[in-house]
C-alpha cells in the first residue's frame, strides 16, 4: 500500500513481468549442483565453522 506524500510527487510504480503462466504449466524442475538444504547437519556445521574461522582470520589480520 502506497500512501500519498504531502509534497505531491508521483512515485510511478509499474510492475512488468517478463513472462507469466498459470499453475497448470509450472517451470520444470532443474538439477541443482549444490544446495545448503541438501547438506547434512554435520556438513552445515563444518561449513559454518570454516566460514567463522575465515572471518576471524580476516579480523585478526586487519587488527595487526
Amino acid at each position: 500500500m502506497v500512501t500519498p506524500h504531502p509534497h505531491g510527487h508521483d512515485h510511478g510504480h509499474s510492475h512488468h513481468h517478463a513472462h507469466s503462466h498459470g499453475p497448470a504449466a509450472p517451470h520444470p524442475a532443474q538439477a541443482v549442483t549444490w544446495s545448503i538444504l541438501r547438506m547434512t547437519v554435520l556438513a552445515r556445521l563444518t561449513a559454518a565453522v570454516a566460514v567463522s574461522a575465515a572471518l576471524w582470520a580476516f579480523v585478526w589480520v586487519a587488527m595487526k
